[in-house]
């Protein structure tokens, strides 16, 4: 009986190791294209906090960045699509793309589409789900899709009990309300884009196609 139950958690590891994709698998066309440049574009907000879409645009060029790809600055870019009714990235979503890389020379465009954003102040939580989405400038194609849906855990321990415990949920409450929407927004981006191939400015470009990709919808809650 031993046996059969050592063969079936054999069996059951390695179909887990077999089903494992690759990041070069996942995302063929990021290898192909290897986009230089990205210009962020103005989030889709689909939840009732109308200040999401300005606050989220903010947060995604530092991650952006860390990640290897030269990003066009969203306070510079953002007078642009004012002025060139492009403010509305809906319009451009799935839509051509040229204009941008003729104007800015952009080799990409992320699209982010906010799905939702909750903030519990006694419960220590910021949650934020958010679609990323990166196409192609010169062929329209989607080089890059993933979604997250990520809680930020602003929780302050003061004890298991008593007064202690009365305290760390007093400064819990006031840790969550106080926790600036771009310091949350941007650890979601961070987590969500952790398995998005590398660009240029990265040492390890070109080099991370045999690493894990991640699932396209991934939860999570980080600190």
């Amino acid at each position: 009986m031993k046996k059969y139950i050592i063969f079936g958690l054999v069996a059951l590891i390695m179909s887990s190791c077999a089903q494992q994709i690759t990041r070069g698998e996942q995302y063929p066309k990021m290898y192909e294209e290897k986009p230089l440049s990205i210009v962020v574009m103005p989030p889709i907000n689909q939840t009732e906090h109308v200040e999401a879409k300005d606050y989220f645009y903010t947060t995604m060029y530092t991650p952006l960045c860390e990640k290897g790809y030269y990003v066009y600055s969203p306070m510079l870019t953002m007078e642009m699509f004012q002025s060139e009714s492009a403010y509305d990235a809906e319009l451009f979503i799935e839509g051509d793309l040229s204009q941008f890389r003729n104007v800015l020379g952009a080799d990409a465009a992320m699209f982010t589409i906010i799905k939702s954003w909750k903030r519990n102040n006694v419960g220590g939580k910021v949650t934020a789900g958010v679609e990323y989405i990166l196409r192609s400038t010169v062929t329209g194609e989607t080089l890059y899709k993933r979604e997250g849906l990520i809680t930020v855990d602003t929780s302050i321990s003061g004890g298991s009990s008593g007064i202690g415990a009365l305290v760390g949920l007093i400064a819990t409450a006031i840790n969550t309300a106080a926790t600036d929407k771009v310091i949350a927004g941007r650890k979601c981006t961070a987590f969500v884009l952790s398995d998005m191939p590398v660009g240029k400015y990265s040492s390890m470009h070109n080099q991370d196609q045999k690493q894990p990709a991640g699932k396209s919808y991934v939860k999570a809650t980080v600190k």
